[in-house]
């Protein structure tokens, strides 16, 4: 962990995620000492943060994505994300830690599949995406298909595809 120089520990005010030209990704770590008010602000790669984050932390990016998600679905998110966090000895919440399946299967998607998930509506397509992707692992599927996508709307939304009668 970090010490100010009164000697007291510097705490984990906020983290961000910056990607450079070059592809890399740099989170940029802020601190804060809470006895003499003293603010650092510090660059490293993303993921190597030893020292520096002193509790579960959320990058900004991953709490502007939670923050546009309906209300109704953004505290189970949180919920299931931050444990899957807490299970692996992480202490950070990226933008796509959001986005990964939190089984730690790899889960593919079907080209039709893909396409589909691209015209669901933005506040709730990462809740689509997560939801689809563990029922697959679940059920131990390693493949996103469109009937899958269709299962899974008619049973949250009672909006399955409908055949015509003839």
């Amino acid at each position: 962990m970090l010490t100010c120089g009164c000697g007291r520990w510097m705490h984990t005010e906020g983290i961000e995620e910056r990607a450079y030209a070059d592809g890399a990704l740099q989170w940029f770590i802020r601190s804060e000492c809470r006895g003499c008010g003293l603010k650092v602000g510090v660059d490293v790669p993303a993921g190597q943060m030893r020292g520096l984050v002193d509790r579960l932390m959320w990058t900004d990016e991953a709490l502007h994505r939670l923050d546009r998600m309906p209300p109704y679905l953004a505290p189970l998110v949180q919920e299931e994300v931050e444990q899957d966090v807490r299970a692996r000895g992480e202490r950070v919440v990226a933008y796509d830690t959001l986005l990964r399946p939190r089984t730690g299967e790899r889960i593919v998607w079907d080209a039709d599949a893909e396409h589909r998930l691209d015209n669901v509506p933005a506040p709730v397509r990462a809740m689509a995406k997560i939801e689809l992707e563990r029922t697959a692992a679940e059920r131990g599927q390693t493949h996103i298909t469109v009937a899958l996508m269709e299962e899974i709307k008619a049973k949250y939304f009672g909006m399955g595809s409908r055949k015509s009668d003839g």
